[in-house]
């Protein structure tokens, strides 16, 4: 099926790291599909991004300076964007510590064509060690044990926040038709966008397990997500009080039947016990038989419990959610 005359644009937030930046863009360059443009967001208020640009003069790759600091978090979520100033047909996000292999972008449309889908959500190799000498990339891809291959209706897609994350913003490819709204909008951490971003899948997803792309493993390398002071223990308690509503609404959303499926379904790598722990630790009453044991499911409930009660869940995050549930 061709698909050269399909223009694809890639958004690429980047903060103070030239050399894996220039990395990011080389492996656009290396796209066996040549029909893409790029805007790179740099928030670094010396611009350290725009002598890497201007080096590789590549007249499809484009320079913003931030107008103020976005902080990694709504410098990554711009990148979702709804808007379209170069009226591409499909859009991705490479963001600077992560690259591309050279089949994403043909892959991806290709899925795309064939299977009359607006969304694919792509496999990803790790980069361990990512940044230091040692760096390496792991043998299989990111989702090879939360999914299999295939078209996912969106209500069993979202389901997949009980067990898991979901999307991951670097294999996320969709088209300029995609009616999922994946600009989440509201000020939260990065780690909860992506929860966000798989509950604003509104519309089927194709999941297509071959690694065509790379996740850098270094998140303690990213410590300004917010710009904000607040403690661990409460960040964490609020990222896990926010994922149980999520959760609490996904399985609400999905209906008796995906419910009944949910733990056996063979769309779904996860081990069934890690499906049961998370039904439990939501507080979703749905029967587990004998995937968990008492003790289990008690420490569990109680964990849950804890974070219902001590978690602060971000002010938006009710409109967010009936945002989303206008889209059906």
């Amino acid at each position: 099926m061709e698909t050269s005359g399909f223009l694809v644009h890639a958004r690429t937030p980047t903060y103070k790291r030239p050399d894996m930046l220039r990395r990011a863009l080389q492996s656009l360059q290396a796209q066996t599909h040549t029909n893409w443009i790029c805007d790179v967001y740099d928030d670094d208020r010396n611009g350290a991004g725009r002598a890497v640009v201007e080096a590789l003069a590549d007249p499809r790759i484009c320079y913003t300076l931030n107008p103020k600091q976005n902080f990694a978090s709504r410098n990554i979520d711009q990148c979702f964007t709804a808007q379209n100033p170069h009226e591409a047909d499909y859009f991705c996000v490479v963001e600077d510590d992560n690259f591309l292999l050279p089949r994403f972008m043909e892959d991806n449309l290709r899925i795309a064509r064939e299977q009359g889908v607006e969304l694919i959500l792509r496999n990803q190799l790790i980069e361990l060690g990512s940044g230091t000498p040692e760096a390496r990339l792991s043998e299989t891809g990111i989702l090879d044990e939360m999914f299999a291959e295939g078209r996912y209706e969106p209500s069993q897609f979202r389901l997949s926040l009980i067990p898991g994350i979901g999307v991951s913003n670097g294999g996320l490819f969709w088209s300029r038709d995609a009616r999922s709204r994946l600009e989440i909008g509201y000020a939260c951490t990065a780690t909860l966008q992506e929860y966000l971003r798989t509950f604003s899948v509104w519309e089927d997803i194709y999941v297509a397990m071959e690694p065509l792309a790379v996740w850098a493993e270094n998140g303690a390398q990213t410590t300004r997500d917010l710009g904000g002071t607040a403690g661990y223990l409460k960040r964490e308690l609020d990222l896990k009080r926010a994922v149980q509503i999520l959760q609490r609404e996904a399985w609400a959303l999905a209906g008796r039947d995906k419910q009944r499926e949910f733990l056996e379904s063979a769309s779904f790598r996860y081990p069934v016990a890690l499906r049961a722990r998370g039904l439990v630790k939501a507080l979703i009453t749905a029967r587990t038989g004998a995937h968990l044991g008492l003790k289990e499911k008690l420490e569990l409930a109680a964990r849950g419990l804890l974070i219902r009660t001590a978690g602060r869940p971000e002010p938006e995050l009710p409109d967010f959610i009936a945002s989303r549930k206008a889209v059906a």
